[in-house]
């Protein structure tokens, strides 16, 4: 029997994603069949249109599968539609996004608690939640801050707070450092790092950076749609 942190958090089944057909038709993924345990810091790498967003997409039920099937946390999500499936990734899924995503009217805390919001998290608890989720990704004090009062690196660590403080099964990172000098990108990755190894958070990015390379313990590499090696490092 398994560990409980061994337990996979995702599960991919011979996963694809078509799009056109007949002389048109493009496999931008391609009989994908993986599996993301809990606790990991893994990297989709590849070229550019190797499928790395795409699996990263299907993986956060952002997209559907043209076939095969996508399990987080022991349910189907390829399976679920509408409000079932937009719950679903509320509750069990933290994404962070190149472009930042943050409501530009709400200040730093309150795009952070919003999500609990939804959750219907109890106020004194969201407000206990944000203020340590501020302290954590370095932010402590800067909670009244609109993004535009922000640098490009402090709103990335909003945007890291925000996918975390609902302690979800998984974090899923589209280029997450693009947007980032290499300081704030590596200070980032730092947080993220250390976030992952002392609190057991999952996370899974899709990337081109090798700062995250480098401190991936798991690089999964894509060409053409498929997973060409899965390398595990210490």
């Amino acid at each position: 029997m398994n560990e409980p942190h061994r337990q996979p958090v995702i599960k991919t089944e011979h996963l694809c994603r078509h799009f056109g057909e007949g002389e048109t038709l493009v496999k931008a993924l391609d009989d994908v069949t993986l599996n993301i345990e809990r606790g990991e810091f893994s990297a989709l790498i590849g070229p550019s249109g190797s499928g790395k967003s795409t699996l990263l997409n299907l993986i956060g039920g952002l997209d559907n599968p043209t076939s095969g099937s996508v399990e987080l946390a022991g349910r189907r999500i390829d399976q679920m539609s509408g409000n079932e499936l937009s719950d679903f990734r509320r509750d069990h899924i933290g994404f962070i996004f190149q472009s930042y995503n943050l409501i530009p009217v709400l200040t730093a805390a309150e795009n952070i608690e919003y999500i609990m919001l939804l959750q219907g998290v109890p106020h004194a608890e969201r407000r206990r939640r944000v203020s340590d989720i501020l302290d954590r990704v370095g932010l402590a004090g800067l909670g009244e801050r609109l993004p535009p009062a922000l640098s490009g690196g402090q709103q990335q660590r909003v945007a890291v707070a925000r996918a975390m403080v609902s302690e979800p099964d998984i974090i899923l990172a589209d280029e997450p450092t693009a947007n980032l000098d290499s300081k704030s990108g590596i200070s980032l990755l730092e947080v993220m790092r250390e976030l992952n190894r002392d609190q057991g958070m999952t996370f899974v990015f899709s990337t081109h950076d090798q700062k995250i390379m480098e401190r991936a313990r798991r690089l999964i590499h894509l060409e053409d749609g498929r997973i060409v090696k899965d390398e595990q490092r210490v």
